[in-house]
């Protein structure tokens, strides 16, 4: 098991024990050992028992736990609450706003015990006079499970990604001489999956077995003489097939089979124009433990070089996201300190001195001028007080985008695929700004945000305002969501010269100091 995985058993041990009301200090004790266990660098899975006993928040009654964990992928402790927990309840906990002492309150006080019965309550305003609750409470847990119920059956792509390789892999292995590809929404490479549909030649006689796999997969059966021409069609919407036999343009890659646009992109553009993941050459807007990143300054560094690429921009949080350990003042002098002495052994990869600034309330950022000039570049976003409505939302970037030390808007609307809505804003007037501005746009890499959405990538090269793929690394392996960035980037449109971090090291730290 992963790290992730293991720390994800022991959070739900302590809710499991804090909705059965048990005792504080125990619980912390699970609670803790998920968090140190879920940003612990190194994998556990491999460590003896003396070992555990070294890593933060596992003391000796957890060893055993943890150790039968890692041995059998289960846990009996875990097993013991869940006996004792009505199914519904699992679900309930999951529903952002309200922690396990609140889903006890409801549970015993209201007698409710699934998700249906929660909205119904909400429904019926009978959470505003449960105690913790009110009117503002009651409404956002209602906004939560309705939000819940929209996406239920709906998978990031990164998440069916595997599922879909282990298909093809399955059916060559038995089938050597079988065609076999995804088409539909999988091939676009859609940032939200509902079906994934794979197409095989008609020689494979036996289909893999997918009953168990939560994601809805159909197949298709075609002789071998219509397999391109079917992949081709089955990856294309209706209207894109429409608008494409009814035009003169070549084969259009298929992330850009799913609208109408990217015809008349076609004809100014051609396939090799698109950004492609080998165009990238740095890595900007990434964590390390300086903040709230699992590895350090220089295992960051050392290892995105070890990648080939030519840079590394950290971007660390400001002092306002506390809960994240942003940095203060002498901090951002001592990091500067330790990237001065790195470059010098890394060179000519260079370390670019970055930070994540806060975008406060009022649209300002979270230092004074003359410490915000200490930085190469300045990643500018949103991290609190999300609940804005368009104009709020909107002007707040908007003045972020007017401060003279922006260089990029960190993803603009905070969204988390599945999990969290964006806040609204208006799409226009922000991309404007950013052009009047000379401020780049973040295609957050991440395979939960990929934000800026893609299709507002081609009103940014319209306005001509650069993209930024940023990983928003926050451990080594999270350098590896560019590709996910890629992905989306080119179902925009995206092309090389639209992108900043396609910029080589001399090139980017030029554009950065004609921001200054």
């Amino acid at each position: 098991m992963e790290n992730k995985e293991i720390a994800s058993v022991l959070k739900m041990v302590g809710q499991l024990m804090e909705l059965h009301n048990q005792d504080k200090f125990k619980i912390r004790s699970y609670t803790n050992a998920a968090f140190q266990i879920g940003k612990y660098p190194d994998p556990i899975k491999g460590l003896s028992d003396d070992e555990l006993l070294k890593v933060p928040g596992i003391g000796k009654n957890l060893v055993p736990k943890v150790r039968e964990l890692i041995d059998s992928g289960d846990m009996t402790y875990l097993s013991q609450w869940l006996e004792k927990t009505p199914k519904g309840l699992l679900e309930i906990l999951a529903i952002k706003g309200i922690g396990p002492s609140k889903v006890r309150l409801i549970w015993q006080e209201m007698e409710i015990e699934t998700v249906g019965e929660l909205l119904y309550a909400c429904n019926e305003n009978r959470l505003v006079d449960l105690k913790g609750f009110g009117e503002k409470t009651q409404a956002q847990v209602k906004h939560s499970i309705e939000f819940m119920m929209e996406n239920q059956d709906k998978f990031l792509y990164a998440s069916i990604e595997p599922l879909v390789e282990d298909i093809k892999t399955w059916v060559k292995s038995h089938y050597p001489e079988a065609m076999v590809s995804e088409t539909g929404s999988a091939l676009r490479r859609d940032l939200i999956i509902e079906e994934v549909q794979i197409i095989v030649s008609d020689d494979v006689l036996e289909l893999p077995d997918t009953s168990q796999n939560n994601v809805k997969i159909v197949f298709h059966r075609v002789a071998k003489t219509e397999f391109e021409k079917a992949v081709f069609e089955m990856s294309c919407t209706k209207e894109h097939l429409r608008a494409f036999q009814a035009a003169e343009v070549d084969l259009i890659v298929p992330e850009m089979r799913d609208n109408t646009w990217s015809i008349e992109w076609a004809k100014k553009h051609t396939a090799s124009d698109l950004i492609n993941n080998d165009d990238l050459l740095g890595s900007l807007h990434n964590h390390t433990t300086y903040s709230d990143g699992m590895h350090s300054l220089e295992e960051m560094a050392t290892y995105l070089k070890s990648l080939g690429y030519e840079y590394f921009g950290v971007c660390d949080h400001s002092k306002s996201a506390f809960y994240a350990n942003g940095l203060k003042e002498d901090r951002i002098i001592q990091q500067h300190k330790e990237i001065d002495a790195l470059n010098e052994t890394l060179n000519p990869f260079k370390i670019l001195k970055g930070i994540e600034s806060d975008i406060l309330m009022d649209g300002s950022l979270d230092y004074p001028s003359n410490v915000l000039s200490s930085f190469d570049f300045i990643v500018a976003s949103v991290h609190s007080v999300l609940r804005m409505d368009k104009e709020t939302a909107t002007n707040r970037l908007i003045r972020a985008i007017e401060n003279p030390f922006t260089s990029i808007l960190g993803h603009p609307t905070g969204r988390l695929l599945l999990s969290r809505p964006a806040y609204p804003i208006d799409h226009k007037k922000v991309i404007d700004a950013c052009a009047t501005n000379n401020v780049v746009i973040e295609l957050n890499a991440n395979p939960m945000r990929l934000d800026v959405d893609y299709t507002w990538i081609p009103y940014c090269m319209e306005k001509e305002v650069m993209i930024s793929i940023n990983p928003d690394a926050h451990r080594k392996e999270g350098f590896h969501h560019m590709r996910y960035g890629v992905m989306a980037a080119r179902k925009g449109g995206l092309t090389k010269d639209m992108t900043l971090n396609a910029l080589g090291l001399k090139n980017i730290e030029s554009y950065f100091r004609s921001k200054s």
